[in-house]
């Protein structure tokens, strides 16, 4: 669920995008996002996928998040590379910055369009030991007045 609606019971148009950035990186894993244990020996008991799809991306260790048996080729393995870039856009916390699911659909049907740089997750856990900086700031070029978030409350998507 998008942190908006775990924590205020917002929901947007964004929400949904974050739920499939999630799922993104769990078909990109094979694991589920609450129930994920990374192989590695991590002396964190707080993390999640997203948090270590995050960490990864950040220390440029991203493709050991790939499941192996989807890494057919080096042609696929940059093709997955691209999908996990996108799923992270995805699950940004800051709804304003993330895609549009009419966006998503065009970063994932063209190679050519230049993906913006993520910024941190919702959900993200740190962890005790990590090193890994906060992005602060806006110098992805998202103009927030172009991606305007649409909040509904519940009782509004529910059938009359």
């Amino acid at each position: 669920m998008a942190p908006e609606y775990m924590m205020h019971g917002q929901l947007s148009v964004k929400s949904d995008v974050f739920s499939f950035g999630v799922l993104v990186l769990e078909i990109l894993s094979s694991h589920q996002n609450n129930s994920f244990r990374p192989e590695q020996n991590i002396e964190d008991d707080h993390t999640n996928l997203i948090s270590y799809a995050w960490r990864s991306w950040r220390e440029g260790t991203a493709s050991n998040l790939i499941d192996p048996t989807l890494r057919v080729n080096s042609n696929s393995a940059s093709e997955m590379m691209r999908y996990i870039h996108i799923g992270l856009l995805c699950v940004q916390e800051n709804v304003a910055r993330r895609p549009t699911m009419g966006s998503v659909v065009v970063m994932l049907s063209s190679s050519s369009i230049t993906l913006l740089v993520p910024s941190e997750p919702g959900f993200f856990f740190p962890g005790i030991n990590s090193e890994v900086p906060r992005v602060n700031g806006d110098s992805s070029g998202v103009n927030e007045s172009t991606q305007s978030v649409n909040e509904v409350s519940i009782t509004e998507l529910e059938p009359r």
